[in-house]
């Protein structure tokens, strides 16, 4: 029987977004949580890696953030 309530504030453009994943899954929102509380047990830790990107990383992320030493084109194979 479950009984227990969990609460969390998250931005509502992420929860719809996220929700839209879910159905096509076929999950609720309960249960991804549940599913995740379960891998961090399973696991013991949360079950994928958390990392701090490294400085080449970071940099490349503010670059692409600002459209910056961006490669562009037509189709897939043009650089090829």
């Amino acid at each position: 029987m479950k009984t227990a309530t969990v609460r969390a504030r998250i931005e509502p453009k992420l929860k719809h977004d996220v929700e839209s994943v879910l159905t096509q899954l076929g999950l609720s929102f309960s249960e991804a949580i549940e599913l995740f509380l379960m891998q961090v047990k399973l696991n013991n830790g949360i079950p994928f890696d958390i990392r701090i990107p490294n400085k080449v990383t970071q940099q490349t992320f503010e670059d692409t953030n600002k459209g910056k030493n961006l490669k562009r084109y037509k189709n897939y194979k043009e650089d090829i």
